[in-house]
């Protein structure tokens, strides 16, 4: 497949949340403000280890598993709703018309977690696919700021594999 030549920008990409039941329940995140960003990726998901001896490098090493995070933010239209679809809200914090959603840890985790896949828009500036990769297992905090618009904003940190395109290396 060729490179693409279209430069992508804020306007292209749409974000889906999912949680972990057989048939997972999905937020496709309205009014995002197209700030998405993660930090911390690599190759291999682990810290490095520099050994030296007399101060001449001797060898590198993985060792322990790094996580990457990152955040998002979104206008604010409503903080919680009873009934589907809900809130933005309610389905990171697992409340009111998403009360039901199960981690993607599993249904007896401690944690829950839940996937975010990040679509780029390519087919329609005649790439071959749209870029999209997927963010597994995603413990996330949520903020509220008032402002002009008022929005929330959500911070994540990935616990699980980075796929489907951006890097899919060992967890």
């Amino acid at each position: 497949m060729a490179v693409s030549t279209f430069v992508k920008n804020f306007t292209h990409g749409s974000l889906l949340l999912s949680d972990g039941t057989g048939t997972p329940v999905t937020l496709t995140v309205d009014c995002m403000n197209g700030d998405f960003s993660i930090s911390g990726l690599a190759k291999i998901l682990r810290e490095t280890a520099k050994y030296e001896s007399r101060g001449l490098l001797k060898s590198v090493a993985h060792t322990t598993r790094t996580y990457p995070s990152g955040s998002f933010s979104a206008m604010m239209t409503a903080f919680t709703e009873a009934i589907a679809p809900g809130t933005l809200a309610d389905f990171v914090l697992n409340q009111a018309a998403y009360s039901a959603n199960v981690s993607t840890l599993g249904a007896s985790a401690q944690v829950y977690a839940i996937d975010l896949v990040v679509t780029i828009e390519g087919t329609d500036f005649g790439d071959a696919a749209d870029h999209t990769f997927t963010l597994s297992d995603c413990r996330c905090t949520i903020d509220f700021a008032e402002g002009d618009p008022n929005q929330f904003t959500l911070n994540f940190e990935v616990l699980g594999a980075v796929t489907n395109g951006l890097i899919a290396a060992e967890s």
